[in-house]
């Protein structure tokens, strides 16, 4: 889905900086929330009370297990339009991607379409799916005028029978229009599995719009959660469909401890029967519900809005020192990359210039020849002042 700027403020208010809310030093300019989000406190506090917890387990009922998780269900779902039948609970985003996988078929003549320097965990099932079944990655190039949705659609036909994407590019923010990509897959009869890590919880995403196969979105990012925690979503044609493993929560009647001798084949007939096995963490659960509940009483659209100014901004200052930015027309509204003019691109280079950023605490990333910067609701003008006075001594 394309992010579209909206004018009519009434309806979308600009954030105020949340700084409060987060346990960030006035000296620490955190631009890095592609990289890892710091904690909200409310997450903190979600945390502290599950590790007290299980300084206490006498205190964990079996019921709540089974509530929390179906708590963090509905709050997921809600983010992207979903019921809580359609979303299971991994540990990973690979462990999502390596279920979508499983569930689809390739075969000879078949293609499975990829980005240029796509995040590995998007690519590696899909490798092995193809030295499963034959057919073929086929990797859309980098285009030069910045427009990934063009590449993309460009590479479509009949052959294609998966398409694996993000929403916006890991790198730099580069920015795709699924809804127009996910139509002509429906044309074209090919599965659609998207890892929105690096967008789910800033840029609006509708299933009932895109109709995806899966979904998968690490929590730690701009879901604002916890690490080694993810969620899938899996359309209801796919219910049915085979999990990574044979644990015993992904059955039925699987809440009714004392009855787990009576072993049962059955599977949940739901998303369910790809949860991971000791998912219901009272310590993670928790803190990822913590998370959703603020990001879905910002609103994901409000987010966005508050964010694009600042990203604006970064690449307009970049630019005027010399770096080129990921084009405005094509880039997602809350990360960018600023990239090295080739002549002066190396990357030891890259990679001293972070560090020198990082040792008068302001942090952003290395990713190639750019450095990605992503600011949140809590970075401030001083921030990105502090960041680009840190940075022109450095570029000399």
């Amino acid at each position: 889905m394309q992010f579209r700027p909206n004018d009519n403020r009434r309806f979308w208010p600009m954030i105020p900086c949340q700084r409060e809310l987060f346990d960030i030093p006035e000296d620490v300019a955190w631009l890095s929330c592609a990289q890892h989000s710091p904690a909200l406190r409310t997450v903190g506090q979600a945390g502290r009370e599950g590790v007290q917890r299980k300084c206490h387990p006498w205190t964990i009922g079996p019921q709540q297990h089974y509530d929390d998780v179906e708590d963090l269900r509905r709050l997921f779902a809600e983010l992207i339009g979903a019921t809580a039948d359609d979303i299971a609970l991994t540990p990973s985003v690979s462990y999502g991607l390596s279920i979508a996988a499983r569930n689809l078929d390739l075969g000879a003549g078949r293609r499975i379409l990829v980005l240029q320097d796509q995040f590995p965990s998007n690519v590696y099932p899909w490798r092995d799916l193809v030295e499963r079944q034959g057919g073929e990655i086929v990797t859309v190039a980098r285009p030069a005028d910045g427009d990934w949705t063009a590449a993309v659609l460009a590479q479509l036909d009949e052959r294609i029978a998966i398409l694996a994407l993000p929403h916006c590019h890991w790198t730099d923010g580069g920015l795709l229009d699924l809804e127009r990509i996910a139509a002509t897959a429906r044309r074209l009869g090919a599965a659609l599995v998207l890892d929105l890590t690096q967008s789910l919880g800033v840029l609006p995403c509708d299933v009932q719009r895109l109709r995806p196969d899966f979904i998968v979105a690490g929590a730690y990012k701009w879901l604002l959660g916890p690490y080694r925690f993810a969620y899938l979503y899996a359309a209801e044609k796919h219910h049915q469909g085979h999990p990574l493993e044979q644990g015993w929560g992904a059955r039925l009647g699987s809440n009714d401890r004392g009855g787990l001798t009576r072993y049962s084949n059955e599977l949940h007939g739901n998303a369910r029967r790809f949860d991971v096995g000791e998912h219901a963490d009272y310590i993670a659960v928790p803190m990822a519900a913590a998370a959703l509940r603020q990001i879905l009483a910002w609103g994901v659209s409000a987010i966005a809005e508050s964010l694009s100014p600042l990203v604006d901004e970064i690449g307009e200052r970049g630019e005027a020192m010399g770096l080129a930015a990921t084009p405005k027309g094509y880039r997602s509204p809350h990360f960018l990359g600023l990239y090295f003019p080739p002549d002066r691109f190396s990357e030891g280079a890259s990679e001293a210039l972070v560090e020198g950023l990082r040792s008068r605490n302001v942090f952003v990333s290395q990713r190639g020849a750019s450095l990605r910067v992503a600011p949140y609701l809590f970075n401030n003008r001083r921030d990105l002042d502090r960041f680009f006075e840190t940075l022109q001594p450095l570029l000399r």
